[in-house]
This record gives structure tokens, sequence and C-alpha cells, in this order.
């Protein structure tokens, strides 16, 4: 009963994501033959599915090597095998929380048991998701200005889902650079803002809550000088992410080439994943759930043709559902050893008594 109290809000996010995963595919089953699916699946090359495998496993790694090479920068001494339990863990929370909004304060919770000070790892993480939203955000411009049409015909209606993603990412990105470039404005903003509704009572005044404020802003000043002096190490974070969004782009290219089919271009392939991306990034569904799995359906009838469902399985599987498993059991073994670490260390302070 402890464990569940304290970690309620938690269980409560992994049950909405589990009831939220099992409407989307009892509408998309429920009407299939499952005997057929199960026997066009087993049609897939296992070489290429382990390939696609790697790839979601180099994308999660791919953050590990970002942010210990920007602790690294920053004379923070940390190992590669630390910041890689940190992206995995980041990775689970972000799977099961509306935005993704779960991934870095966990990130940076079990980094600060590691004994990493919580200012230069919210920096490290800052620096990582607007580089990850900025490369979704160039592929979104790219695809919009050269290949429109082709959206178009692949997405028909659904295409606004792309208007709104790139809308939303571009006011995330956007609200993040203004935050870190112009952190004094910002401040003045947000300070003056915050007194207004406590002047109106719609909030009560509380001197924690402006200190509080007041810190999180000095972060970002922090970042917004990093940004001036590290600009070498910021341009080849960028060119990592770029590589780390493309490796999950390219699961689906993997997953069609793994039932033997041919006609579609590889650049098409994955430039339609990578629209889906862009699409769902933003919405207050975990890891885009239900809406992810439609846009498939829609966008890749014409490439995958008869294999279509069974591709998505295969597609959504190893990009989402597998390396969520993998993340979970990964989150769990850090939970379990950081809760034996507490209690070894209650029994030495015990024993010192």
């Amino acid at each position: 009963m402890e464990f569940i109290r304290k970690n309620k809000k938690s269980i409560l996010e992994i049950l909405f994501l589990v009831l939220l995963v099992v409407f989307t595919f009892y509408a998309l089953l429920k009407d299939q033959e499952l005997g057929e699916i199960n026997q066009v699946l087993k049609t897939a090359s296992p070489g290429w599915l382990i390939a696609a495998l790697v790839l979601v496993i180099v994308f999660v790694c791919s953050e590990s090597v970002i942010i210990h090479y920007m602790m690294i920068s920053l004379g923070k001494k940390t190992k590669l095998h630390q910041c890689i339990r940190y992206s995995f863990i980041g990775f689970f929370y972000s799977c099961i929380t509306p935005s993704a909004s779960g991934g870095q304060p966990a990130q940076i919770y079990y980094m600060s048991k590691d004994g990493l000070d919580v200012s230069i790892s919210t920096l490290v993480l800052m620096i990582v998701t607007i580089t990850y939203k900025a490369v979704l955000v160039l592929v979104g411009f790219v695809v919009l200005i050269f290949m429109s049409p082709t959206v178009h015909t692949y997405m028909g209606a659904s295409r606004y889902l792309l208007y709104l993603g790139m809308g939303l990412n571009v006011i995330a990105v956007t609200s993040m650079m203004i935050l870190v470039f112009v952190p004094g404005w910002t401040k003045r903003i947000l300070y003056y803002g915050l007194r207004f509704l406590e002047k109106m009572h719609l909030l009560k005044h509380k001197r924690a809550r402006t200190r509080k404020l007041l810190l999180s802003m000095n972060k970002y000043r922090e970042a917004s000088v990093y940004f001036r002096t590290h600009k070498r190490v910021v341009f080849h974070v960028m060119l990592i992410t770029i590589f780390q969004r493309f490796c999950l782009f390219f699961v689906t290219w993997m997953v069609y080439r793994s039932f033997g089919l041919s006609g579609t271009p590889m650049g098409l392939v994955v430039i339609l994943q990578a629209v889906i991306s862009v699409a769902v990034d933003m919405l207050p569904l975990p890891g885009g759930v239900g809406v992810s799995e439609g846009l498939f359906m829609t966008m890749f009838e014409p490439v995958f043709g008869e294999k279509l469902l069974p591709g998505m399985l295969l597609s959504r599987g190893i990009s989402y559902y597998a390396l969520l498993i993998i993340s979970a059991v990964l989150t769990f073994v850090a939970h379990f050893n950081l809760a034996r670490r507490s209690f070894q260390k209650q029994g030495n302070t015990s024993k010192k008594m």
C-alpha cells in the first residue's frame, strides 16, 4: 500500500496508457482476421527487424552521447553508461505522460541521485529539448516547402494534423528560445504577470512561488550564456540530434523491406514517417498512441498495400512498444538499485549511531 501511495501518479499514467493502447488496437483489429495477420507477420525477414530494433536502441543511446558530451564540456565527470540509463528512464516517463512531460523531471531526479547538480542537469536537458524540437521543425519546414503536394496526396484531410503539429512545435521552440536568449525581458513579464494574478486574487501570494520563478529564470540565463560560449558544442549536438531522429524514421523502411516489398523510394518512406512524428509530437497523448497508428494506416496504405496492418504493427511495435518495454525494465532496475542504495545508506547511518 505504501508503494501505491508513493507512486500513485505514475501508476495512473501507466493505466491510462494501457487503456489507450487497448482501445487503439481493439479499434484496429476488431474486424480483422487475426490468423491471417499472424501468417503475414511470419513472412517478415528477421534480419531487417533486428536491424530496426538496433536503430531504435541507437536512437535512445544517441541522447546519451549528447548528455555525456555536454557534461564533459561543462567539466562534469560522468560515465556513458550512466547517461544511457538517464536516456532510457527519460524515454519511459515520456512515453507514459502527455506531451512527453514527465521525461526530463525523472532524468533530473536520477541525475541528482548520482551527485550531479540540478542546475547543470536542467541546463543540459534544456539544450537537448530545444535541439530535439528544432530538428522536427526543420524537417517540417523542408517537407512543407519542397514536398507539399506529396504530403497532401498521402495525408489527405489528415494534413491538418501536420499543420497543428508544426504550429505547436514552432511555438514550443520559439518560446524556449525567447526564454533562453531574452531572459531579462522574459523574467520581467513572468514576474509582473505573477504579481497581477495575485492582485486579482486568482493566485494566493506565496514568496516560495516567486522565489522558485526567479530561480527558474536564472537557469534560462545560464542556458543563454552556454549557447553563446559553446557554439561548436551546440552545433555538434544538433548534428547528433539529426542523426538520432532519422534513426527512428528509418524503422518503417526496415519493416517495409522485411516483407520483401519494393517500388517505393526509401526517401519517401522515411519522410512519411517523419511527417507522422512532426504531427503527433506535441499532442497531449502518451507517445501519440491512437493518432500515430491512425496516421500510419492512412498514409502508408499505398506503400504497404495488403500488408498495411502487419506493417503498422511491426513499425509501431518496434519503434514504440518494444522500446517502451525495454525502458520500463531498465527504469525498474534503476529504481530498485536506487532504493537499495538508500536502504544501505540508512543502515550504515544507524550503525554509526
